[in-house]
């Protein structure tokens, strides 16, 4: 009787010392807020996303970091995986039973994937054309374009931010909007280009490639300089471009200032290699990860691929 007693006292201990810890930890919105604020307005300068929009996402979507979501898979922004995500997966309940979220490493890959999942998608094209000061704005396009089916998300937003007054992150940002949209072409069954200006960013014009962002190498410019510009760290740029680290950057006329796309633009299937030309060049030339083209056409590291070669762009030959 006396060792089920103290079993029963020793459980209920336990279970109350998870309860303390789990109270303990639980992220509070001013705790959430000061911890990222600073990579929210970081991601602003980067690719002109409202600072306030980024944390109020981030703190609905991961109720303030404190969510299964957020905790298990670092995952702030309730992004799915959706059909060109190739990094780790979880299942949780939402919409539906069972649906697939993008798993993180940490936090801050989840920020960077925010960014570059609404600069890659068309249907968030026109909200780039705001001022990073409109957050009602940025608020509404989100909904309008269908980043979560709540009817009520753009007002949720919008009260997150006038609640903590997120808006004092947006003043100051240095990133350059256009007064008007975009060029873009249409193809003649009315999709977009994949090759269009954007905007100008500092002493770099920007433009897209495949949906990716990059520059003109300046002949004064050094990797440094261009991380320093973009908010990059050196080893994103050398990511992003599949360089070494003791890389020439004089040597490359073009750079990727965000991550490569999983494959080409649809209106370019294959190429066929001509005399010079490497997976490397391709790579840049289409804004698709050079280990996808590695991947698609059966290739290892290293191996060596001849003139006349076709390359697949999008997926493996049948």
């Amino acid at each position: 009787m006396g060792n089920k007693l103290q079993l029963s006292f020793l459980v209920i201990g336990i279970l109350f010392s998870g309860f303390l810890l789990n109270a303990q930890t639980k992220i509070t919105k001013d705790q959430y807020i000061s911890k990222y604020s600073e990579l929210a307005v970081k991601e602003m300068k980067r690719v002109g996303i409202p600072a306030s929009i980024t944390l109020a996402q981030g703190m609905l979507e991961s109720g303030n970091g404190n969510s299964n979501l957020a905790r298990r898979s670092n995952n702030h922004f309730g992004i799915k995986c959706h059909s060109d995500w190739n990094g780790k997966k979880v299942y949780h309940d939402d919409d539906r039973k069972g649906e697939c979220f993008r798993k993180y490493k940490n936090v801050y890959d989840s920020y960077i994937d925010h960014s570059d999942f609404l600069t890659g998608k068309t249907r968030y094209a026109s909200l780039f054309e705001l001022k990073t000061t409109d957050y009602k704005g940025w608020a509404k396009g989100l909904k309008k374009a269908g980043y979560a089916t709540d009817p009520k998300y753009a007002h949720r937003l919008i009260h997150i931010i006038e609640e903590n007054d997120l808006e004092r992150f947006d003043s100051g940002v240095k990133v350059k909007h256009t007064a008007s949209k975009p060029v873009v072409k249409e193809t003649r069954r009315g999709s977009k280009t994949d090759n269009f200006t954007i905007d100008a960013f500092g002493s770099h014009k920007v433009e897209q490639n495949n949906g990716v962002k990059y520059i003109k190498v300046n002949p004064d410019d050094s990797f440094s300089s261009v991380c320093t510009e973009f908010g990059l760290k050196e080893w994103e740029i050398f990511a992003y471009n599949d360089l070494e680290q003791n890389a020439n950057i004089q040597k490359y006329k073009y750079l990727y200032v965000q991550p490569k796309r999983s494959k080409a633009h649809r209106k370019h299937t294959s190429h066929k290699l001509k005399q010079g030309e490497t997976l490397h060049y391709l790579s840049q030339k289409y804004g698709v990860k050079i280990s996808r083209l590695y991947k698609y056409n059966g290739l290892k590291k290293g191996d060596k691929v001849k003139d006349g070669q076709v390359i697949q762009l999008r997926k493996k030959k049948k």
